[in-house]
């Protein structure tokens, strides 16, 4: 399938599986007429296009194109058609900035962010997510990915006990929440604005829509336990099974457990983290950069940085 408009370029950073580039990076084939109407106009005009590269690939970086405001962002993010997920049960501290843009998880930005995939420790989780880039960092700062069958295959190769085990008990993941935000942490949601509301019944109702039990505690806070949930999942479209879960970056040990209550083996942890970097690919942002990533095909994370850096998010059903 060839476009009329987007570009498909090779830049450093990107990986090759099986002759497919590593996220897909796609760029104006004449940028310096492209206005952002042109840009919006495309993508509903070439949606079965962008559709197949992300099938294909699992995440698309657009670079070049005339995304300047968060206001742009979200005209970009409506004009794909997906439907809006809403964040009830995540643990990233967030602002609404216009329409559908939030700010993307706001905790110190010289704190890394383990790889995990969007909400994966709930049963329903978001199967698209838009990030773009606001405030291009002078280093570091990425948003790397990885893909997560990659992962599944590397880990069951190495580790196949381990992975049999996660895939016939599942994970446990247990979270403690305060009434209110805690900045300084990337999973530092207050159970306020996690359920949005200040009202414990209903924080209760929208937990147990999502698989997930309360336990309110005297001072104020509640202690969060979700799952068995699955850690391997089946991808339907691509006919492969996944590496799905969110079993790093949790509040303290045994926070995520083996659905059989069984301790995580701290070794294999340790190992997992290497592999992740391994197979990861982290391309450094640019102002106006748009990433689209397939919930389904990939993890995602934040690499630390010193220097100023806002990356605005969107989630997708």
């Amino acid at each position: 399938m060839v476009s009329q408009i987007f570009s498909e370029t090779q830049i450093s950073h990107q990986k090759s599986y099986k002759k497919t580039q590593f996220p897909a990076v796609l760029s104006p084939q004449h940028p310096s007429s492209l206005k952002l109407s042109d840009f919006t106009q495309a993508i509903k005009t070439e949606k079965p296009f962008l559709d197949s590269v992300l099938h294909s690939a699992g995440v698309i970086l657009f670079r070049g194109f005339p995304v300047k405001t968060a206001s742009d962002f979200n005209e970009v993010i409506e004009s794909f058609g997906f439907e809006e997920f809403f964040y009830i049960g995540g643990a990233s501290p967030r602002t609404n900035i216009v329409g559908r843009v939030f700010t993307a998880n706001e905790s110190p930005l010289d704190q890394s962010i383990d790889f995990h995939h969007e909400l994966a420790h709930v049963p329903v989780f978001p199967s698209k997510l838009f990030f773009c880039c606001d405030v291009e960092p002078k280093s570091g700062g990425e948003t790397p990915v990885v893909l997560s069958h990659v992962i599944y295959e590397k880990m069951k190769d190495k580790y196949p006990d381990f992975v049999e085990h996660l895939e016939k008990h599942g994970l446990i993941y247990t979270r403690v929440l305060g009434a209110h935000d805690d900045p300084s942490s990337p999973i530092g949601r207050g159970w306020k604005a996690t359920f949005l509301t200040d009202d414990k019944k209903i924080a209760e109702e929208r937990a147990a829509e999502r698989g997930m039990r309360l336990e309110w505690t005297e001072d104020g806070g509640v202690k969060v336990i979700v799952g068995p949930t699955p850690a391997i999942r089946f991808d339907e479209t691509r006919q492969r099974k996944i590496w799905f879960n969110s079993i790093l970056g949790w509040q303290y040990p045994n926070s995520v457990m083996f659905g059989d209550g069984k301790r995580l083996p701290a070794e294999i942890l340790d190992d997992y983290r290497k592999i992740l970097e391994e197979e990861a690919v982290a391309i450094p942002w640019q102002k106006g950069d748009v990433m689209l990533v397939d919930n389904w095909a990939a993890l995602h994370g934040r690499r630390p940085t010193n220097s100023p850096r806002r990356v605005l998010a969107s989630l997708c059903k």
